[in-house]
C-alpha cells in the first residue's frame, strides 16, 4: 500500500511540475504577436514531463533543447519557463539514470549545437555564452544533485544490507577456519595424551601381573588398567568425530630442525635459528604449526625467496619469527583464502599469546609470542578491518566526490567563460578600432566600398541602444584615444543605400555626442 501511495505522490508531482510550467510559459508570452513561444513551451513541457518517468534521458534532453530559446531576443526579456522546466527534468533524470555518460554527451552537444543556432538568432553570435551559463546552472547542477540524492538513497538502502552480508561470510569463513585448527589442537592431545594414557595402561598390566604384590592390590591394578584403556578408547572416538580431514603425516612431537631440513631438501633456502630448550608440549606444537605455515605460505605466495627463521626460548614464554624476503619468481595464481593464518590466530590465541602476520620490506612476515602459562587471550573482534567496511568507506567517497563536483564544476566553468570572454573583449577592442585620420577622410555620400578597405574587421561589441537614425544601419568602432588605444569612445557610421549617411563620435557608448 505504502508503496502504491508512493508511485501515485510520484505522478502527482509530475503534473504539478508540468501545470506550472505551462502557467509561467503562458503569462510570459502574453505579449507576443505570434503564439509561437506559447506553442513550442506547451509542447515542450509536455513532451519532458511525459518521458520523465520511463525515459528520463529523453526528457532531459526535450528539456535541455529548450535553453535555445535565450538565444533570441524578446524585447529585453528573458525567458524564465525554459528554467524551470530544465530544473525539474534535469533533477528526475540524475534521480532516475544510473549511467553518466549519456547525460553529459547531451549537454555538451547542445552547448556546441547552440553556435550556429545563435548565428541564425537575431542577437548574433554575441548571445552564445549565455546558453552555456544556462545549461550549467540549470540543467547540469540540479541533475548533479539528483544524482547525488540517488546514491545517497542507494547507499542507504543497499549499502548496509551488503556489509552485514560481507560480514557473515567473513565471520563464517573465520569460524571454520577456527574450528578446523580447534580439531587439530585436539588430535595433538590424543596424540600426546594417548600416548601418556597407553603408557600407564602398560605400567598397570605389568603391576597385575606382579607376584610380590597381594590380590587386593592386583585387582586394583587390573582395575586401573582398565581405565586407562577405556579412556583412551573414548579420547580415540572424540578426537575421531573432530578431526576433519586426515590425521597429520607429522609426529605430535616433531622439530622446528626437521621441517626446516625437510624444507631444505625441497628446494626451500631456509636459514634457521632455533634456541636449545623445551617449552609445554602444547607450546611446542604451536611453534612447529607457526614455522610449518609460514614456510608454506612462503613456498607458495614467494617462491625463490629466502627465509629466515627464529626461535627463541625463554622461561616464561617463547618468541617465533618468520621472514620471507620478495619473491624471486611469478608466485601461484589465485587468491589467499586466509584459513592458514585464521587457524594459526586461533591457536595462538588458545595458548593466550598473539599472532601478528603482515607485509615487510616487499615480503611478509610472521611473528608469535607464545607464553608457557597462560589463559587464552579474547578472541578479535570480527569487524576489525573487514571488508565491508572499506567499501563503505569507497562508496561514502564516491557520494561526497559526487556533491563536490556539483560545486566545483559550475565554478570552473563559470571562470573559464569568464576568462575567455574577458580575452575576446580585450581582442574586440583593438580589432575594432578605426584610425582617425581615415575617419577624418571619410565623408558623407561616400560608397561603402570606397571606405571597405580602411574598415576594421569587427565592430564594437558594444554599442548604444536607442541612438540610430531611423531607415539606417549603423556601425560602431573603437577609436584610438586613451591608454594604449583603450578608450569607451566609439566612431557611429550609418550607412542607407549602400552610402555613408552620417557619421559622428560618441563619448563613452552611451554618453553625449561630441
Amino acid at each position: 500500500m505504502n508503496e502504491r501511495w508512493r508511485r501515485r505522490a510520484a505522478v502527482l508531482l509530475d503534473i504539478a511540475v508540468w501545470a506550472f510550467v505551462c502557467v509561467v510559459c503562458a503569462y510570459e508570452s502574453r505579449h507576443n504577436a505570434t503564439h509561437w513561444e506559447l506553442v513550442a513551451g506547451l509542447v515542450t513541457a509536455t513532451a519532458a514531463m511525459a518521458t520523465a518517468r520511463r525515459m528520463p534521458l529523453v526528457s532531459f534532453t526535450v528539456a535541455a533543447l529548450s535553453s535555445y530559446t535565450v538565444l533570441f531576443n524578446y524585447l529585453g526579456r528573458f525567458p524564465v519557463w525554459p528554467v524551470f522546466l530544465m530544473l525539474a527534468a534535469g533533477y528526475f533524470a540524475g534521480r532516475r539514470m544510473v549511467r553518466v555518460r549519456p547525460a553529459l554527451l547531451v549537454l555538451a552537444g547542445i552547448t556546441l549545437g547552440g553556435v550556429p543556432v545563435s548565428l541564425l538568432a537575431s542577437e548574433g553570435i554575441e548571445s552564445w555564452p549565455t546558453l552555456p551559463l544556462t545549461v550549467l546552472f540549470a540543467a547540469f547542477v540540479p541533475w548533479h544533485l539528483g544524482r547525488y540524492v540517488r546514491l545517497r538513497e542507494d547507499l542507504l538502502r543497499s549499502g548496509w544490507e551488503r556489509a552485514e552480508q560481507l560480514e557473515a561470510q567473513q565471520r563464517s569463513t573465520a569460524e571454520q577456519a577456527r574450528l578446523r585448527e580447534r580439531a587439530r589442537i585436539a588430535s595433538d592431545m590424543h596424540d600426546s595424551l594417548g600416548h601418556e594414557l597407553s603408557l600407564i595402561a602398560l605400567r598397570a598390566g605389568a603391576l597385575e601381573l606382579a607376584p610380590e604384590l597381594g590380590e587386593r592390590h592386583r585387582a586394583a591394578a587390573g582395575e586401573l588398567r582398565e581405565s586407562a584403556a577405556t579412556a583412551t578408547e573414548r579420547l580415540r572416538e572424540i578426537i575421531g568425530v573432530l578431526r576433519e580431514d586426515a590425521p597429520p603425516v607429522e609426529p605430535a612431537g616433531g622439530s622446528v630442525t626437521d621441517l626446516v631440513q625437510r624444507s631444505r631438501a625441497s628446494g626451500l633456502v631456509v636459514e634457521a635459528f632455533v634456541d636449545d630448550g623445551a617449552a609445554p608440549p602444547m607450546v611446542e606444537r604451536a611453534v612447529y604449526r607457526v614455522v610449518q605455515e609460514s614456510l608454506t605460505n612462503a613456498a607458495k605466495h614467494s617462491p625463490g625467496a629466502a627465509v629466515t627463521v627464529e626461535v627463541r626460548r625463554g622461561r616464561t614464554e617463547t618468541l617465533v619469527t618468520v621472514h620471507n624476503g620478495p619473491p624471486g619468481s611469478e608466485p601461484e595464481s589465485g587468491a589467499s583464502g586466509q584459513y592458514g593464518l585464521a587457524g594459526l590466530r586461533e591457536r595462538v590465541r588458545l595458548l593466550g599469546g598473539t599472532l601478528r602476520a603482515e607485509p615487510d620490506d616487499g615480503g611478509f612476515v610472521v611473528a608469535a609470542r607464545l607464553p608457557h602459562h597462560a589463559a587464552p587471550a579474547e578472541e578479535e573482534p570480527a569487524g576489525v578491518g573487514s571488508e565491508s567496511a572499506r567499501q563503505l568507506a569507497h562508496a561514502r567517497r564516491q557520494v561526497r566526490r559526487t556533491l563536490l563536483n556539483a560545486l566545483l564544476i559550475p565554478a570552473a566553468v563559470v571562470f573559464v567563460l569568464f576568462a575567455v570572454s574577458a580575452v575576446y573583449y580585450v581582442y574586440n577592442v583593438f580589432a575594432s578600432e578605426l584610425d582617425a585620420d581615415d575617419y577624418e577622410r571619410m565623408r558623407v555620400g561616400q560608397l561603402r566600398a570606397d571606405i571597405e578597405l580602411v574598415l576594421p574587421s569587427q565592430e564594437r561589441l558594444e554599442a548604444p541602444q536607442g541612438r540610430e537614425p531611423p531607415g539606417v544601419v549603423c556601425e560602431y568602432y573603437g577609436t584610438d584615444a586613451g591608454l594604449l588605444g583603450w578608450s569607451g569612445d566609439a566612431y557611429q557610421l550609418c550607412f542607407a543605400n549602400a552610402r555613408l549617411v552620417s557619421k559622428e563620435r560618441i563619448s563613452q557608448v552611451d554618453g553625449d555626442d561630441r
